[in-house]
């Protein structure tokens, strides 16, 4: 009587959503599943993401949030029309994580908590028969083909049928998305763009003084003011806090590719801050123009225009000592602050990275092309988005596509192959 043949075996390396979600589309599919990690626990970076209240998705129409993701917005689109947002809230719920939608559109679990949430994901995947495999570092190929890596006991080479790679970009490198990964994928024939950072603050190099005394120091409420490449004025509201070094902070993650594309092809890029939003530069001149009598020129730019703290502090780095006193020149730069940006933060600051696995390397089911077999999810792949969810979005949409491309190869060649009969790779 012929054995029947053992399912077929994947190799899911990265335990951030996307690797995680692979391997719970997979397992779903009768998929024996080893996630390798190489840190000593899965989601490290996606317990840090919520720790100030876990953004899972955005409550945008569909049309809209696919185009946060910019120039990748058909591709990204393509996988969120399998695994969108409602989804990805369907999914929580599904762990008796109820979510709300933010004044801002932004959905959060209720608790705002994202240990929750992970503790059950991967309570549920043990259950379901993923094995987990930690303190893997994942170094590359054998010269058989096996899949290489790094744990406390040695080198160890394991065999799969099929990898999803799932290795996170190269931001936050101490929660394991160091990148080291672009050399290893080079050396085999795959494309990748440079990492680069997104979603980052920038410098602009201010006085010791300035630096000093308000690195820290939020910028609320501003408007943003700049120039599309075609000279089209835009605007955008928000929120941003000095660094010691220059800006971070909400309204200046939703430009940095802009910024950061300006400065690579100019040296710099500009802005303007508009610092005291619904008044008009007339009644702040008016209102300046006023004798201030005894009163200081700090308390005047207090009581007359709102302005103090760091505000009148970007105000005194911009303008000449000269012209402090000028009502016209001060309303002015209120009302349109030039600033200068130099530098974005290192990748290893920044909250997310662009570049990675250009996707004209993969076909349609995420698969590299000059690897057959190897599927890639997640922030590894070269996309970007804003912050407000869509990032963490389109790593669980990646992750289920990779999977499902995964899964329609491994069926065109036979459930299991002959790789299919070893044993399963155990935890020395």
């Amino acid at each position: 009587m012929t054995a029947s043949p053992a399912p077929a075996r994947v190799a899911v390396i990265g335990g951030g959503p996307a690797g995680l979600f692979a391997a719970e589309r997979l397992r779903a599919a009768g998929i024996d599943v080893d996630l390798y990690e190489a840190k000593g626990s899965v989601g490290r970076k996606f317990l840090i993401a919520g720790k100030g209240g876990l953004n899972l998705t955005h409550s945008d129409p569909f049309e809209v949030f696919a185009a946060r993701y910019g120039a990748r917005c058909a591709a990204v689109g393509a996988w969120l029309r399998r695994f969108d947002a409602d989804a990805l809230r369907a999914w929580a719920g599904g762990f008796g994580i109820d979510t709300y939608v933010g004044t801002s559109g932004r959905v959060f679990p209720l608790d705002r908590k994202a240990a929750p949430l992970l503790r059950g994901w991967v309570r549920r995947l043990r259950e379901q028969g993923v094995a987990f495999h930690v303190q893997h570092r994942w170094t590359g190929w054998t010269q058989s083909g096996e899949l290489s890596f790094q744990t406390p006991a040695g080198e160890r080479s394991i065999g799969a049928d099929a990898v999803v790679l799932a290795l996170g970009g190269g931001s936050w490198p101490q929660l394991g998305s160091d990148g080291a990964w672009v050399a290893v994928l080079r050396a085999r024939g795959v494309d990748v763009a440079p990492l680069r950072p997104a979603n980052c603050g920038f410098d602009l190099d201010w006085s010791p003084h300035f630096a000093q005394r308000h690195a820290g120091a939020p910028v609320k409420p501003v408007v943003v003011h700049w120039q599309d490449d075609d000279g089209t004025p835009r605007a955008l509201q928000g929120e941003c806090v000095a660094t010691a070094t220059g800006l971070e902070g909400s309204v200046v993650y939703a430009l940095s590719a802009l910024l950061r594309e300006r400065i690579a092809r100019d040296g710099h890029a500009d802005l303007a801050l508009d610092l005291a939003p619904g008044r008009s530069r007339e009644d702040l001149q008016a209102a300046l123009s006023r004798p201030r009598g005894r009163r200081t020129r700090a308390e005047q730019w207090r009581r007359e225009a709102g302005i103090h703290g760091v505000k009148a502090g970007l105000i005194h780095e911009v303008l000449p000592r000269e012209v402090l006193d000028d009502p016209l020149r001060v309303a002015a730069a209120i009302k349109r602050l030039p600033l200068r940006l130099l530098r974005a933060r290192p990748l290893a600051e920044a909250i997310s990275s662009a570049g990675g696995v250009r996707l004209e390397a993969l076909d349609g089911g995420l698969m590299l092309r000059a690897l057959p077999g190897v599927f890639v999810a997640g922030e590894m792949l070269d996309w970007e988005a804003p912050t407000g969810g869509y990032l963490l979005t389109a790593c669980f949409a990646s992750g289920a596509a990779a999977a499902q491309g995964a899964l329609a190869w491994l069926r065109d060649r036979g459930t299991a192959s002959d790789r299919g009969c070893r044993e399963r790779p155990r935890d020395p």
